[in-house]
């Protein structure tokens, strides 16, 4: 709603509205506008300090093919000294996350089994394997968790805390990567508020 809708609002107004709402309590149209007021100066606070995580994020991505080799991908996430990149196909969109751990998993550095991982195998689930081959596409974690640009990042670090993830590949609505934002780009942004 707009100031103009909340100038506009009149005392008969609210009157209509306490008849409809048919409350209990003892409300006078003075009350409700005051209640209306102040709800309406929290609401523009509130929304005025949103961060969105297009205002944050990093939007010259480094990416990768899947059909790169992995020796390209270890180099990259060493000279640009970052731990995952996306994994894009020839339209751009985001297929995949490429991770130091995947590079160093693959190497036979592979983390030991987690209590989470063998009560999943109890549940039936295999438990997670080393990872062979020689391209990206062969050992890139899959179905990569993405968020929008016009979400907020209290959503993204949420996201990022449940995963344990670093970072998010930020896509447009065809699924194509925008940018990343990381918990770093969180953090500097909270610190310059």
């Amino acid at each position: 709603m707009n100031e103009k809708v909340h100038d506009e609002i009149s005392e008969e107004d609210l009157m209509a509205a306490l008849k409809e709402t048919k409350t209990y309590a003892q409300i006078s149209a003075e009350d409700l506008k005051k209640i209306y007021s102040v709800a309406f100066k929290h609401a523009k606070s509130r929304l005025a300090a949103r961060i969105l995580v297009q205002d944050v994020m990093t939007e010259n991505v480094i990416s990768v093919g899947k059909l790169e080799d992995i020796s390209h991908a270890a180099r990259t996430l060493s000279e640009h000294n970052i731990s995952g990149l996306p994994v894009v196909d020839k339209d751009n969109r985001v297929i995949g996350i490429i991770s130091e751990a995947d590079v160093l998993a693959m190497m036979g550095t592979q983390r030991k089994h987690t209590f989470l991982d063998f009560m999943r195998h109890l549940l039936g689930q295999p438990l997670p394997e080393r990872k062979m081959g020689d391209l990206v596409g062969d050992i890139m974690t899959p179905t990569p968790i993405t968020i929008r640009p016009d979400a907020d990042i209290s959503e993204a670090a949420k996201i990022m805390d449940e995963r344990r993830i670093r970072r998010l590949a930020v896509i447009d609505s065809e699924g194509r990567l925008t940018g990343v934002i990381s918990r770093r780009d969180i953090l500097k942004a909270i610190s310059k508020r």
